[in-house]
């Protein structure tokens, strides 16, 4: 039977990572271990995750040193994780009962990472819609950079996967998720399943929807395609050259939002 590794990198979220533990007890499928790192939080979280979780076998709660930011606690997730099978939960989120079944019943021998729909959830964790870019992408198309995000949350992958790759870059302070994403990506196959399977809160301490973080954020996003470029020997992006790019994220939406482009996008 299939392991699965639920990996959650935490800081200072105990009292939304309660709702977000209590639907991982709900899984329908339950060969799983919890993955926690904790960076250090300074809130007294890590205290009450470990009283909360003290009787629990299959969680196991870890602790960073010093706080080291958001890259390097998720490589340190992943390093720690002992399932055939990984998927990142952030504490503030959730999953739907069947979320860990599905993705593994998806995880035919070609594919080496599952995503889904996901719900946009107001701060109470109701759901207001679907994420409405959420869809299949093309295989092995080394100009794919997910710059219009369509894998996304939940995101599971194969952990021999991942270790054919370097790793999650544990400098990142943003962009994480993409630099993980965009390194599996070039190992095998993603499989989208149109269903969803997250629920990610909208609040405003969210890392990803404060405003004050959005510069680093865009240019720690640079930094990670242009990485990605590179590992593909990829020298010109639509006819410049990728060194002179400012904003590569910014640029790629450009120039893959045209016509043509969406027309391929929506019938993927």
């Amino acid at each position: 039977m299939i392991k699965f590794s639920i990996l959650i990198a935490h800081y200072n979220n105990y009292d939304y990572f309660k709702e977000c533990y209590h639907s991982i007890l709900r899984q329908t499928y339950q060969n799983y271990e919890i993955i926690l790192v904790d960076d250090c939080s300074a809130d007294e979280s890590y205290q009450k995750i470990v009283a909360l979780t003290k009787d629990d076998s299959k969680t196991k709660v870890f602790r960073n040193e010093e706080n080291s930011g958001v890259g390097y606690t998720k490589r340190k997730c992943v390093e720690m994780a002992s399932g055939e099978i990984c998927g990142f939960v952030d504490p503030d989120d959730a999953l739907v009962e069947n979320a860990l079944q599905i993705s593994i019943e998806n995880h035919i021998k070609n594919n080496v990472v599952t995503y889904s729909s996901f719900y946009l959830c107001d701060d109470q964790l109701k759901p207001i819609r679907t994420f409405q870019h959420s869809r299949a992408v093309k295989n092995n198309d080394k100009k794919f950079f997910n710059v219009f995000l369509e894998a996304n949350h939940f995101f599971t992958f194969k952990k021999e996967a991942y270790d054919k790759t370097v790793g999650i870059n544990s400098e990142l302070t943003s962009a994480v998720d993409q630099d993980l994403y965009l390194k599996l990506y070039e190992t095998g196959s993603f499989k989208f399943i149109n269903i969803p399977l997250y629920f990610y809160r909208l609040h405003d301490k969210g890392v990803s929807q404060e405003a004050s973080k959005k510069k680093k954020l865009n240019t720690n996003w640079h930094q990670v395609i242009l990485e990605s470029a590179k590992r593909r020997n990829i020298e010109y992006l639509y006819g410049k050259k990728i060194d002179v790019i400012e904003n590569l994220p910014e640029f790629l939406k450009v120039k893959q939002n045209n016509i043509i482009t969406k027309i391929i996008r929506k019938f993927l």
